[in-house]
């Protein structure tokens, strides 16, 4: 077999159900092209015969390892759906618990193999945690990035990517970033093929999370970072005074940007930015404000200065804002 899907108890559906699926179709269109890439087999492997997923369905799978052969002999990739699990202490419990230690030992005798492998969402604690990130870089979902960050200081976390790929480890952001994932492992062997299946399936190339980043459920993480983002959205529509800012919340300059920089993984006046383009996002699309006037609203005397982050942050210009709203 080439590529081994783990199904494993309490499996996020969608997300096994994702990759199974895209997987399925490139393996389908691959007649389609003149120069079709080679065929590969797509196995869901599991720990037992059958496992229980998070919605309560039984999934088949086929045995990890055999008689006297070793745990996944012939996969050329190993994908690992994520936990169907939002809390993050229950999730970071559970994989670095008994009842995931089977997977971690997997997933790290997988890559000392020379294997590559490939998880999204929270499975990409159960790959951190297995040891297979450190010294590379990864993505994961944009709302666990502060608990990513401060559990796994050795691993490299971008996490606005949508799909990352490191020394042979691939890694995706977000519930539905398993498309994004099994997209990138059908482009690694063709990426005409990757076109074709997006096409099909109508997936648009969603290269960034950023845009899908709340600011404010990230500070959520530290005190300090939400005391500070209440703060600045307060005072958007003045300059970013960070020195100011630090005062008024009782804390040394030092301190705020040290915070900031543990929990959102950037700098107080990044993440004032951030926000400034979050509200000229929302007024954009909820108002008939000119861009002149929402820059005003959000701190910037020029409104091409906003009109730059937002094509930076969202991709998207003021008309295409409005034209989404009509």
């Amino acid at each position: 077999m080439d590529i081994a899907v783990l199904a494993y108890d309490g499996v996020f559906d969608s997300g096994l159900a994702s990759v199974l699926d895209v997987l399925a179709a490139a393996e389908a269109m691959r007649g389609e092209l003149p120069q079709p890439p080679p065929a590969r087999e797509v196995t869901t492997v599991g720990f037992r015969r059958r496992v229980r997923t998070a919605a309560g369905h039984t999934v088949t799978t086929a045995p990890v390892a055999g008689a006297g052969r070793p745990a996944l002999e012939g996969a050329g990739l190993l994908l690992v759906p994520a936990l169907a699990e939002r809390r993050p202490k229950t999730l970071i419990g559970h994989v670095s618990g008994p009842d995931s230690g089977a997977a971690r030992r997997l997933v790290r005798e997988t890559r000392e193999r020379g294997v590559p492998v490939a998880s999204a969402c929270t499975g990409t604690f159960l790959l951190a945690e297995s040891g297979v990130l450190d010294g590379r870089r990864a993505t994961t979902s944009w709302w666990l990035a502060p608990v990513f960050r401060e559990r796994y200081p050795a691993v490299g976390l971008e996490e606005t990517s949508m799909v990352t790929t490191s020394r042979g480890v691939t890694t995706a952001g977000a519930a539905f970033g398993h498309v994004d994932l099994a997209l990138a492992v059908v482009r690694m062997t063709s990426p005409a093929l990757a076109d074709l299946v997006a096409r099909y399936l109508v997936v648009d190339e969603r290269p960034s999370q950023s845009a899908y980043t709340i600011p404010s459920a990230l500070a959520q993480n530290d005190p300090t970072v939400a005391a500070f983002e209440r703060w600045a959205r307060q005072h958007l529509a003045e300059p970013a005074g960070i020195k100011q800012a630090a005062h008024d919340l009782g804390v040394s300059e030092r301190t705020l940007q040290r915070a900031v920089r543990r929990t959102l993984g950037t700098s107080p006046v990044r993440f004032v930015q951030d926000l400034r383009v979050e509200q000229a996002s929302h007024l954009l699309r909820t108002t008939g404000l000119s861009l002149e006037a929402v820059a005003r609203r959000v701190g910037y005397e020029h409104a091409n200065t906003l009109r730059v982050l937002l094509r930076q942050r969202t991709g998207a210009t003021a008309g295409t804002l409005r034209g989404q709203r009509r």
